[in-house]
């Protein structure tokens, strides 16, 4: 596999992508390493909360919300954080190359190309910004992305990380962090052989449907074979960090070690027992701890709950999406109202 641009989790957890993609997607690659994935995109997905409810209760929504689902191409995978690009593509070749493709579908979307991330090399972010200068001026919207959460490891311990909040905060986490006490934590390398048990893995791709189920957002369903594979992987440097309370699984969580980071990829919850014990918060402290103690660089925390993360001292690293819109009347209108897809930016700004 050539050289790539922005990865920031192993090769293997691609490959499991391309080999096993969500349900409804169909995906491609090229020999350089650029990926592609197709599905019905719903515009509603990224809408802000409030927005999408007031459109979800308009009058007789059910008759005409099929004409919100469009045809879609987009550049990238739903696994990685920002959007894998070879090294050895030039930016204009690239971009034509997406308008190539854009003609057989009403959206085009080159998705999270990193802003300035700090996890990133200076060549990487300097090739993200060629490439959407490069694009805008070939007529693609410029859509703000995602807020991506990390933690920085540059503290000896728990006690100094949480010396940082207000004495309030730091007496709520500390409070929280008492159920770990309860909980017996398992640390786990992807590969070992326990992942060999169909019943477990089964019962462990139930607690990621548990928290599919009630995310806000549902756009990428992973399937029971692509957590298999990646479960199964000896290779990757995954660990699987599992919390117990008894002979009861609480919950778990996906990392991975891959360029000196921490990487958060997914969690499962039985959310009684997970609301009961804090998971959430336990979980945190027990990834930096983890972190810390591997001699880090950073805990990379994904996408979701940017507010929640925000209270746990992490901070953000944003993207764009470029997207080319083939109907020249669509392309007109997106335009004008692509703030209402921009939920991460609004409340970063907010802050």
């Amino acid at each position: 596999m050539p050289a790539q641009f922005n990865q920031l989790e192993p090769q293997s957890l691609v490959d499991a992508f391309l080999t096993h993609p969500p349900h409804g997607f169909a995906v491609q690659s090229t020999t350089d390493g650029l990926c592609f994935f197709y599905t019905q995109f719903d515009l509603l997905t990224t809408l802000d909360a409030a927005v999408r409810q007031r459109i979800v209760d308009a009058f007789a929504y059910r008759y005409w919300s099929k004409l919100l689902q469009l045809s879609s191409c987009f550049v990238g995978t739903t696994v990685s954080e920002y959007s894998i690009l070879p090294k050895n593509i030039q930016a204009a070749q690239l971009i034509e190359d997406i308008q190539q493709r854009g003609h057989k579908n009403t959206l085009t979307i080159l998705k999270d190309l990193p802003l300035n991330s700090p996890l990133l090399s200076r060549a990487e972010n300097q090739y993200s910004q060629q490439l959407i200068k490069l694009a805008k001026s070939k007529g693609f919207i410029a859509v703000e992305g995602q807020a991506l959460a990390y933690v920085a490891i540059d503290f000896k311990d728990r006690d100094e990380y949480l010396s940082r909040f207000s004495k309030s905060r730091r007496k709520n986490l500390k409070r929280k962090l008492k159920h770990l006490q309860q909980l017996r934590v398992d640390i786990v390398a992807t590969g070992d052989a326990r992942f060999n048990d169909a019943l477990f893995c089964a019962q462990l791709y139930q607690l990621y449907l548990n928290v599919y189920q009630q995310s806000e957002i549902h756009f990428d369903l992973l399937t029971a074979d692509f957590f298999q594979q990646i479960l199964q992987d000896q290779k990757a440097a995954g660990r699987v960090f599992f919390y117990w309370h008894g002979e009861q699984l609480v919950g778990y969580n996906i990392c991975y070690l891959y360029r000196d980071n921490l990487v958060d990829k997914y969690i499962g919850f039985d959310y009684q027992l997970a609301l009961q014990f804090n998971l959430y918060f336990v979980s945190w402290f027990v990834n930096l701890d983890y972190a810390q103690q591997q001699g880090l660089k950073f805990y990379i925390a994904g996408w979701t709950d940017p507010g929640v993360k925000a209270r746990l001292g992490a901070k953000f690293s944003f993207t764009q999406h470029l997207v080319w819109i083939q109907p020249r009347l669509l392309r007109f209108a997106l335009n004008r109202f692509k703030y209402v897809f921009e939920a991460d930016a609004h409340w970063h700004a907010q802050q």
